[in-house]
Parts: structure tokens; sequence; C-alpha cells
């Protein structure tokens, strides 16, 4: 059957699958239409609300009929009944859009919009939408007031020394933040809107006249490039702009401190903040700066250096230690000490499986009470990762099942995967360790440095956004390696780092610097005065 064309007018809004299509459609002059639309479109959504309305007396001492739409639960109840209020209330004589908004509406952000897209997609964010009879322009009032968690040390990445606040899911909230941190108009947050369904908010967070305007360039592009149903986490948009999609490494560092942040944006770099989500991205990353904490920069450079090359030993004690022990007993006994070779062979002597079969009972059972203590509970979450790991490893040995030498290696490799400061960098160590295990198994030590050599071309190949991925080590920056390899002193880190391109290399000046070279520091003459009026 062929409808008539006024059907087909009256159904051609109910074709639309995407509000980017509603861009087209504007706001009709007849209130009627509107509300019909309107209507049409939140079939079936009990949470948002379609409530007509009359402004005071109008023109010729009629009523103006006007339209309110909102979406309970997202909108500031009180704030609307006052501007309701104000509406309904009003005694001014006028019809016109714009003379309400400067007349009656007692709010400072409102936005006029004249198509459907815009003004449904501000509604479903939390803002008041009104259309007035007789107007082919609506009004979106901001008065967004859902529930957010509170701001509160971020559990994933707690410090003894720093700020004790960490980024929520509120979008606004957290570019907040980090202006609070950075108080400078230079700091700029670009918006977007990805997902064809979700529409999530996104910011695109840089210091303008600190970073490589390539880099934005280039960082816009991907993100326009994205064309997906919905955005949920960072997660989404991670995979989808980083340089190598398969490599378990991670090139973006995500983190919920803002402190953090900022001191990343003050080198150079961007951040990516996605509404519903505390994990911000922060981009071009290095390998080295995963190994990195917050409370490096705070702490002492001596103590700060010392903790940074503990890292960098259990790094490889985390990758290594299972598979040089199943190279040595397997392959090497000659390299073992008489005495605790003699110990090794009797506590294995009763075990019926091989080293690499020792060690992938242990390993996978110590991942699985690992992702347990995570999924479960957190009062009970930590009783199951400790207590489990010592009765299911005492009772692995008192059944036979593996020896106590294997025990301690997996427990030593677990606590040293542990140091790792960045979760997806220790989760991608945890991952690399079973082939490494098997190469051991198969050919000994030289296993080992054949796929510790893989990893290392693997790792060098890499980039983030252009930047090598082992920089300064490969290719080496010696400048730079103040601020990875060691944590030297702030009066010696006047530069930015050199890795990165960035528009003012300076970040501090020299004259402290000078001092300490000079005086070997900062003179206090009120002191010289004391101790010469003493003597």
């Amino acid at each position: 059957m062929i409808l008539s064309n006024k059907k087909k007018q009256e159904k051609s809004y109910l074709d639309y699958s995407f509000l980017e299509q509603l861009k087209g459609v504007f706001i009709s002059p007849e209130l009627e239409t509107n509300k019909k639309m309107l209507e049409e479109y939140f079939k079936d959504c009990s949470d948002v609300i379609i409530k007509p309305f009359q402004i005071g007396n109008g023109v010729d001492n009629d009523k103006i009929d006007g339209l309110a739409i909102s979406v309970d639960g997202m909108i500031d109840n009180d704030l609307m009944t006052e501007a309701m209020k104000s509406m309904m209330k009003s005694k001014v004589e006028i019809s016109d859009i714009l003379q309400i908004k400067e007349s009656i509406i007692p709010f400072a952000e409102v936005k006029e919009k004249n198509n459907f897209a815009d003004f449904m997609l501000s509604v479903l964010n939390g803002d008041l939408g009104i259309i007035i009879d007789k107007n082919t322009e609506s009004l979106l009032v901001s008065m967004r007031g859902f529930k957010t968690r509170t701001i509160s040390e971020p559990e994933t990445e707690s410090a003894i020394r720093g700020p004790r606040e960490g980024f929520i899911e509120n979008i606004r909230v957290n570019t907040s933040m980090i202006r609070r941190k950075l108080k400078t108009p230079h700091l700029k947050t670009k918006a977007y809107q990805i997902g064809k369904y979700s529409c999530t908010d996104v910011s695109l967070v840089y210091i303008d006249n600190i970073i490589d305007p390539n880099l934005i360039k280039e960082v816009d592009r991907r993100l326009n490039m994205i064309d997906m149903d919905g955005v949920l986490e960072s997660g989404y948009i991670e995979e989808q702009i980083q340089d190598h999609i398969y490599s378990p490494f991670p090139q973006f560092r995500y983190s919920e401190r803002p402190d953090t942040v900022a001191a990343a944006l003050l080198q150079g770099k961007f951040a990516i903040i996605v509404d519903g989500t505390p994990n911000v991205l922060i981009a071009p990353t290095i390998f080295l700066n995963l190994l990195q904490a917050s409370e490096d920069y705070y702490e002492r450079f001596i103590v700060a250096t010392a903790i940074r090359w503990l890292r960098f030993l259990f790094l490889f004690l985390a990758l290594t230690t299972p598979a040089f022990y199943i190279a040595f007993s397997t392959y090497h006994q000659d390299i073992i000490p008489t005495t605790l070779l003699l110990s090794i062979i009797a506590a294995h002597e009763a075990i019926p499986f091989p080293a690499i079969v020792e060690a992938l009972i242990m390993e996978v059972t110590f991942e699985a009470l690992r992702e347990a203590s995570v999924r479960l509970p957190k009062t009970i979450g930590q009783a199951v990762s400790i207590l489990g790991a010592l009765v299911v490893g005492q009772a692995a040995v008192e059944a036979g099942i593996v020896s106590a030498p294997m025990v301690i290696v997996v427990s030593v490799t677990g606590i040293a995967s542990f140091t790792i400061p960045t979760f997806n960098t220790g989760i991608a160590i945890r991952l690399l360790r079973f082939p490494i295990m098997f190469a051991a198994s198969l050919f000994g030590i030289f296993g080992i440095f054949m796929s510790l050599l893989l990893l290392l071309g693997h790792l060098g190949n890499l980039k983030s956004f252009g930047i090598p991925y082992l920089t300064p080590l490969a290719p080496l920056r010696v400048k730079d390696l103040k601020d990875t390899v060691i944590a030297a002193p702030w009066p010696f880190m006047t530069e930015r780092p050199q890795f990165i391109q960035v528009q003012d290399k300076k970040r501090m000046g020299t004259q402290v610097k000078k001092n300490v070279e000079k005086d070997g520091g900062i003179k206090n003459k009120n002191a010289e005065e004391v101790g010469d009026q003493g003597e």
C-alpha cells in the first residue's frame, strides 16, 4: 500500500536511526508538530518527561504555549521548578524566543538550537529543553543534577605522599580538577562526541603553547575517524587510535590521578578524558614512563632513584625467574652450587612432573587466585589471595604435586610483578612470562636469551604517536636519562624531555641550579649573620 505524501511526511521522522541524521530536521513553528514528534521518538521512555506549559499573559492577553522536556534523574528538579515558575508567572508580554531567554529565564547558561539532533542530545545529557509555540528556535537550559561518585583517593594508584584525590566518572568534574592544578588559559579542552548510540563526551586536553601542533592534528584526525556504536570506557578509544594494536604492551598510560595527568601535560603530552570512566589516557608514552609513579617526583631524588632501580630489577625477576629455575634445574645443573643442588634434588625427588609442568601448575593457580581476589568483594578478596596462596602452596607440596623450591620461585615472581606501578604493564609482563618458560624448557638458558632478544626487538619496533618506545635508551638520549633511568633533583631538570617535540623546551629557571653547583646549596644569609653574632 502506498502512503500519501501527507502520511509520509508525518511518519518520516520514524525512519531516523541516529541523532546525526536528525541534524537536518528543524524545530517546527507549530508546537503540536514538535510535541508529536518528541512523543513518538521517546515512546516507551518512562524517564523522559514531556510537559506542556503556558507562559503568563502574552500578546493581546493570550497565553503563550510551550513545551518542556527533561530526563528524570539527570536534571536538578529544584532548578527546573524554579525555571518553570519564572516562565509561568511572568507578566512580560513577549513571545519571541530570544526575548524569553533574556527577560524570563533566570539562568546564565542558556543555548538556542534549531534542529532536533542538538536539542535531543542536550536533553539526554541532562539539560532542560524548552520549545515555544510559533518559534523555530528551542532553548536548552543547563541544570544537570545527576548523582556522581564523590572524589576520593584512587585505589589503583595509592600513594604515601601526594594528593589524595582521584578522577571520577563525570567528565566536567575531571576537567575542573586538572584546571585547578594548571590555572592557565593555554590549557585547552577540545570536545568530541563519539558513538552513534552512546554519544559519549570526550575531551582532548593539552597545553597549546607547549605541545607540538602536529601531534594535536594527528590525534584529532584519529579521534574523528572513530565510527562505532558506543564508547563506554577509555579502552574503546585506546585500541582504535594506538599505533600497534597487536602488541601486548600499552602505548597509552592511563591514570586516575590529576597530578599525574597535569605533570604529563607540562611535559608536552596530551590527555584524553572520556565521560563515564575515571581512567584518563596519556600519550605519547614510552616504556620507562610505565615504570614511574607520581611519588618519584615528591620524594628525595636519592630515594626515588633507588626505588626506580628496584622496579627495574623486579621487572626482570617477574619476567624471567621461573624460566631461569626451569633452565638451571633441567639443563644447567653445574651452575647451581652443590649444596643448593642437593637440596633441590631432594625436594624434587618425589615429584612426578618435570619443572615446566610444576611451573605451569603454580603459575596458573597463582593467576587464578589473583583474579579471584580482584573479582570478589573487597572484604574477602584479600583473605582469598593470601590464605589461598598459603593453603594451596602448602597442600601442593605435601601432596607431592610441586616441590618447595618451585613454590618459593613462583611466590617471588608474583611479588615482583606487583611492584610494577601500572596494571596494564604488569599484566603484559605476566603473560610474556609463559612463552619464555616454554623456551627455557626446550633450549635452556639459550632459549631465555633468544626470547629476551626477540622481546627487545619487538619493543624497539614499537612507537607511540611517532615516539620510539625504548626512548631514551634506543635511540640513546643522554639528557633524558636524568628523568627516566634516574630521578635527578629538580634544579637539574630545567628543560622538558628531549624525546618529545615541544614548542617551549624550558620549564624552569637556571638560577637555583647555578647556586647549587657553585655553593653546594643556597646560602642562608640570616643564619650566617646569627652565627657571626654568636662568635
